[in-house]
Formats: structure tokens, C-alpha cells, sequence
């Protein structure tokens, strides 16, 4: 994938983080179309989302396991007897942000992209998830439903990124390696004023959320039609979800200590960047 893809992914996850963060928890009413605010609303986001997954580029094959949290969503590609590579997408998103990964990765291995049962797509929470361990656990129970074994290889992007450092302090002994894509919090936390621009997507109107991506990611949007298109996919996907979900609350990412650092003992790739062309002065919203 290349790098302004990768910037995307990592924008993208991180507004999705701050919308997700600030919301409010909803009340926990389970209904027959529980998380969503109503039936219309059920059928409108799940439609996007089946309209959206047609764009997977592998055969995969999708499977729905129990947890003491709920009902988690995956799917899965590559051959059955490769490695096994779980992926954990970034805040506000779900599994189908690794469209443009993919292919490349189930070449060698059997991949299980995972939609975070307490964020936007097809797995459904009965319980809130309240601290780190909650979804420490709940990932744990999923991998043994799954019968990964203790031979997996967790890659994180962003919040995904942060579980995953969570995980990997928690049961070290289920993992052969991890990658952490730009985690959230977990080494630095993000910055006051990108912040302050982040909270104008608050305000109801769509446009503030594109007119907040497209700055950050000018380079991208001006040079690269493909990555242009895939955000606006997103951006649509983005806001129809906080109109059709309950709104949640996740935990917020924390960074890490030093000796939390340093209990993390399998290899790690910590993959962070910014764009390599000159800086332009950017437009304000």
C-alpha cells in the first residue's frame, strides 16, 4: 500500500478516535436492532457496509463468534494453513479499512480482520466496555473462539494500535510479533491544536468532517485520484455511522509507561510517518 494510503488509514482512524471518545455513552438498551438507533437506521448503515465489502479484493469467508461481550464480527482470508494474522482497524471505522492491504497480506497468511465489537460495523456489544482490560479480554476470548492458538502475529492501526500494545502487556504468550501503525496515545498523545480542529467535526453538517481530512491530508487529495476517492468512500461511511449508531464512549487511549514499554518483549514493528513533500501553507476551515 503505498504511503498516502497509509496517511489516510491513520487520519482517518484518529478523527474516528476523537468522535468516538467525546460522544457519550448511550443508554444499554438491547433491542432487535441493537447498536443502532432504529430499524431504518439498521438497514441504511448495514446496506453501505454490504455495498462496501463487495470491493474486498480475496475470497474470504465471514464468521460470527460469542463472547461474554457480545457477538464479534470477522472475516476471514488467505490459506487455511497460513500463519495466523489478526487485524485491528483504527476508532470509528471497522475491518473494511484494510481493503487496500489485503491482498498482499493473505498471500502467506490467514488473515482475521476483526470489526471491534464496541465501534461501527457488523459485531454487537450486550456489555459496556469500560476499561483497558475489557477489551483485553474480549479480544482474548475471540482469538480462542477462533482457535488461534498462541502463534499470533496482531497488527494495529491506530486505536487498533493501542489494543494492541494493551494485549500484548496482558498475555504476551498467545503472540509471535506485533505491529503498531501510528497507535494512538501508546508512545505520545496527539497534540492540543490538532485537537481543536478535530472538535469543529462535531459541529452537523458533513462538510466540517471532509473540510477537516482534506486538510490534514492536502498533499494526498491534490496528487492521487485513488486516495481521494477512498476518502470521501470513508467520509460518507464515517458520518452515516454516527447518525445510525447509538452513540458510544470507548477508553481512552493512555500512553504507556516506561516499564510498560519495556515489558512488551516480542518483536515489534512501530511504523509512524508524515508526508515527504514540502510543506504548503494550508487552508483553514
Amino acid at each position: 500500500m503505498g504511503c498516502s494510503l497509509i496517511t489516510i488509514l491513520v487520519i482517518v482512524s484518529v478523527l474516528g478516535l476523537y468522535l468516538l471518545v467525546f460522544s457519550g455513552p448511550g443508554a444499554m438498551e438491547i433491542s432487535e436492532f441493537h447498536p443502532f438507533r432504529s430499524e431504518k437506521a439498521q438497514e441504511e448503515y448495514l446496506a453501505l457496509y454490504d455495498e462496501r465489502a463487495k470491493n474486498w479484493p480475496v475470497t474470504s469467508e465471514t464468521r460470527y463468534v460469542e463472547t461474554s461481550y457480545g457477538t464479534t464480527f470477522v472475516r476471514v482470508s488467505g490459506p487455511a494453513d497460513g500463519p495466523p494474522l489478526v487485524l485491528l482497524h483504527g476508532a470509528g471505522g471497522n475491518s473494511l479499512q484494510w481493503i487496500p492491504n489485503i491482498e498482499a497480506l493473505s498471500q502467506t497468511y490467514r488473515v482475521y480482520a476483526i470489526d471491534n465489537i464496541y465501534d461501527h460495523g457488523r459485531s454487537i456489544y450486550t456489555s459496556p466496555m469500560e476499561s483497558p482490560e475489557d477489551f483485553v479480554l474480549w479480544l482474548d476470548e475471540a482469538f480462542t473462539k477462533l482457535e488461534l492458538g498462541n502463534d499470533i502475529r496482531l497488527v494495529g492501526l491506530s486505536y487498533g494500535g493501542w489494543l494492541t500494545s494493551q494485549y500484548a502487556l496482558h498475555f504476551p504468550e498467545r503472540l509471535k510479533k506485533i505491529v503498531l501503525l501510528a497507535p494512538a496515545g501508546t508512545v505520545l498523545p496527539l497534540r492540543s491544536e490538532w485537537i481543536g480542529r478535530a472538535i469543529l467535526c462535531f459541529l452537523p453538517h458533513q462538510y466540517f468532517t471532509k473540510s477537516f481530512m482534506f486538510w490534514l491530508l492536502e498533499d494526498s487529495v491534490n496528487q492521487d485520484e485513488a486516495s481521494r476517492n477512498m476518502l470521501d468512500e470513508w467520509v460518507d461511511e464515517a458520518y452515516m455511522a454516527t447518525r445510525t449508531f447509538k452513540p458510544t464512549s470507548l477508553v481512552n487511549p493512555h500512553v504507556l509507561s516506561n516499564t510498560e514499554l519495556l515489558h512488551i518483549r516480542m518483536p515489534t514493528l512501530f511504523l509512524v510517518g508524515e508526508s515527504q513533500l514540502p510543506r504548503r501553507k494550508r487552508r483553514g476551515l
